[in-house]
């Protein structure tokens, strides 16, 4: 077994977290367990299978075994990983993740979150939970995922350029700014753009300050002066004509679920 299928969307049901200690009553285990996904994050070297596939441990690799699995391990001496044993939900949009990976770069925020959810599972288990979903979400994140079918991952210019303009929606944004955050041309940008989303870099600007409006609009309190600088649009007249044009109806009638009368609205 190299891979196997989880489901992350929502919150995984943990029975148990904990440091293991292994090795010293023995060199080998052999074990299952019938109803619970096993996360390890290791931090000593030993040979393991997984369903007769062998696997090499070693210190910062981390394993995600699935229920009803037989594993036999093989230890070289006293051995400690940090673990978790969990039921995921049956659910949700499934994704590929190897038994066996390496944390690389992430073994500092892992290790960090384990110990976390370890330190917090006694008293607070509803927070011990929500540190091994980080946990799961990130490792699920460790390895890109296989292209299936037509569907292909963004440039990763356009991906740049998107977290650029949701993280700065208040500001002004120019096109070049984005592409220079992006780290390639205007013109570069522009055409990879249309390409990934069939719109242009000002739409989608547009279209994601007019969203996250209407959100404000409907659910918060915030003053609609407040709302059209949070998105960017602080000029009250352009804001109200936005608003119309691309939720086609004034911010006051857009707060209230109907349409509104013409008028410049202030908060």
């Amino acid at each position: 077994m190299h891979e196997v299928v989880v489901r992350l969307d929502e919150p995984p049901v943990v029975a148990n977290v904990g440091v293991a200690v292994h090795g010293p009553a023995g060199h080998t285990d052999v074990f299952r367990l019938p109803d619970l996904w096993q996360l390890h994050l290791y931090r000593y070297e030993a040979d393991l299978t997984v369903d007769g596939t062998p696997h090499a441990v070693r210190p910062g690799r981390v394993s995600l075994v699935p229920p009803g699995t037989t594993v036999r391990y093989r230890y070289r001496g006293r051995s400690e990983h940090l673990y978790a044993h969990l039921r995921l939900p049956a659910t949700g949009e499934p994704r590929t993740v190897p038994v066996m990976q390496d944390a690389g770069p992430e073994l500092p925020a892992l290790s960090a979150l384990m110990l976390q959810a370890i330190a917090a599972w006694p008293s607070t288990p509803v927070r011990a939970t929500a540190e091994v979903w980080t946990v799961l979400w990130r490792i699920g994140q460790l390895t890109p995922p296989v292209p299936q079918g037509p569907r292909h991952d963004p440039h990763p210019a356009v991906t740049a350029a998107t977290s650029y303009i949701e993280s700065r929606l208040a500001d002004p944004l120019t096109v070049p700014s984005v592409a220079r955050a992006a780290g390639v041309s205007h013109n570069h940008l522009t055409r990879l753009f249309h390409a990934a989303t069939g719109d242009t870099v000002v739409a989608y600007i547009r279209q994601r300050r007019l969203e996250r409006a209407r959100h404000l609009l409907r659910e918060s309190t915030l003053s609609i002066s407040a709302i059209a600088a949070t998105v960017g649009i602080p000029d009250l007249q352009a804001f109200n004509k936005a608003c119309r044009r691309e939720l086609g109806a004034s911010p006051r009638a857009v707060r209230g679920g109907a349409q509104g009368s013409p008028g410049i609205e202030n908060g």
